[in-house]
């Protein structure tokens, strides 16, 4: 499916609400989104644009499973296995992205959401980046971008990742990057721009490994994107820098201004009804978007030591800082293992909890549970100090100009070896059916 079939197919089975009623992208319409959760809404009337918004669309990894065609159960291997096994995406001439073409780009006619009052200027936080790398190739990711005028953004590009190291090598020529951004991207590009893969992969590979993307050459730029996108900004990367932020971030803590390059955008093109991806910083689709594609990292890792049978970035943890492992444990250290596997497979984890199969990961209890019955501090836990942390984290020491360093542990809750298993074991009461009973 691509992004307005997975709108219509929420319509259709009543999971879409539809708000007629005027309302503001300053404030009102972010303001309003957060507060109804895990649930897609269409906004009919957005003050000062023609264009309708849709926000919600990734809450729910039920969501993810529709547009992808699987079962919710199998959304990691899909994506492990699509990860492992590429497949290069069809270009094709006719686009409905191409429907309209606008030469002279202006970012007014967009209906961008400021979210909160101490944010540096409105902001796009759904579009995927396409670059192309001389050495490395097509590279696909995620950057937040700050309206700063008709045409411009600062764009906030994380130092040393794929996007820095092609700008870097376009300015040491003298010339300018070209990108492309896309807004109601098809959910396989969504989810494949956020697994930064090694350099050289390509993540449009990745996303039509797990369903068909046909791509479309852009207008202006020799950049390729999915042809069913909502809207596409064609630009350039400039060697000029401005301020971005402040912005609220993924763990929902205020992060700082920095200096950041500008982007111009030249040309935008659009289907004839484009709908608006607006997306929460923070929001639950920001964390599934984060946390989803690590979580297929950290499983085929687990399974190269021990029989991984379920994984999960952890929503208390920020989409980010925490998962919890599911493992069939055949031997002694398979949870010690397991626990230095999930760090390799994702590096910015900064705690993670292995489980035995019988504790559901996606349920907190249980794993709390598990940590209160099957742990000992002194003999399960794994610490690992002055390690490279992620900037997400508050917490972490920040030296300046050089990298976070934080803690990371790792707790093994499984049942400990050699003991009777009997005894971890979770006596349940017989189920029946409540309806013979009235209940």
């Amino acid at each position: 499916m691509n992004f307005r079939e997975l709108v219509s197919w929420l319509e259709a089975n009543g999971e879409l609400a539809r708000v007629e009623k005027p309302i503001d992208p300053y404030l009102e319409l972010a303001a309003v989104q957060s507060q109804v959760g895990e649930k897609a809404i269409l906004y009919e009337n957005v003050k000062g644009s023609e264009y309708k918004v849709v926000s919600g669309i990734c809450s729910s990894r039920r969501y993810f499973a529709k547009a992808l065609g699987v079962d919710e159960n199998q959304l990691i291997k899909s994506m492990a296995n699509a990860i492992e096994h590429p497949a290069k995406a069809e270009l094709v001439e006719n686009a409905p992205c191409q429907e309209v073409v606008e030469r002279k780009a202006n970012l007014n006619s967009l209906p961008i959401l400021t979210h909160f009052e101490t944010d540096g200027g409105p902001y796009i936080t759904s579009a995927i980046a396409v670059i192309k790398d001389p050495k490395y190739g097509r590279n696909v990711c995620f950057h937040r971008l700050m309206k700063t005028g008709e045409n411009t953004f600062t764009v906030r590009i994380v130092e040393g990742r794929g996007t820095d190291t092609a700008l870097r090598a376009a300015l040491s020529k003298g010339k300018e990057l070209e990108i492309a951004f896309c807004i109601g991207a098809p959910i396989q590009a969504m989810l494949a721009a956020a697994t930064s893969p090694p350099k050289g992969v390509d993540e449009f590979s990745i996303a039509n490994a797990l369903a068909k993307t046909p791509l479309v050459k852009c207008i202006t730029k020799d950049l390729e994107v999915p042809a069913s996108s909502e809207i596409v900004l064609e630009g350039r990367i400039t060697g000029n820098k401005g301020i971005e932020g402040p912005f609220v971030d993924l763990t929902n803590t205020m992060d700082f201004e920095r200096q950041q390059p500008v982007v111009e955008i030249d040309c935008i093109t659009h289907r004839k009804d484009a709908l608006y991806h607006a997306l929460l910083p923070g929001g639950p689709e920001h964390k599934l978007l984060m946390g989803m594609p690590r979580e297929p990292t950290v499983y085929n890792e687990v399974n190269k030591v021990c029989d991984c049978r379920d994984v999960l970035i952890t929503p208390g943890g920020c989409s980010w800082l925490h998962a919890a492992i599911q493992i069939k444990k055949r031997a002694p250290d398979d949870g010690k293992k397991a626990i230095q596997a999930a760090f390799k497979g994702h590096k910015s984890l900064k705690h993670c909890v292995v489980v035995d199969e019988d504790v559901d990961i996606h349920d907190p209890s249980q794993v709390e549970w598990a940590i209160a019955t099957r742990f000992q501090a002194d003999k399960d836990i794994l610490l690992m100090e002055n390690q490279p942390s992620s900037s997400l984290d508050p917490s972490a020491e920040k030296p300046e100009g050089k990298k976070a360093i934080t803690s990371k542990a790792g707790f093994d809750a499984t049942i400990p070896w050699g003991k009777d298993k009997k005894e971890f074991k979770r006596v349940r009461y017989k189920k029946l059916s409540l309806n013979d009973y009235g209940l």
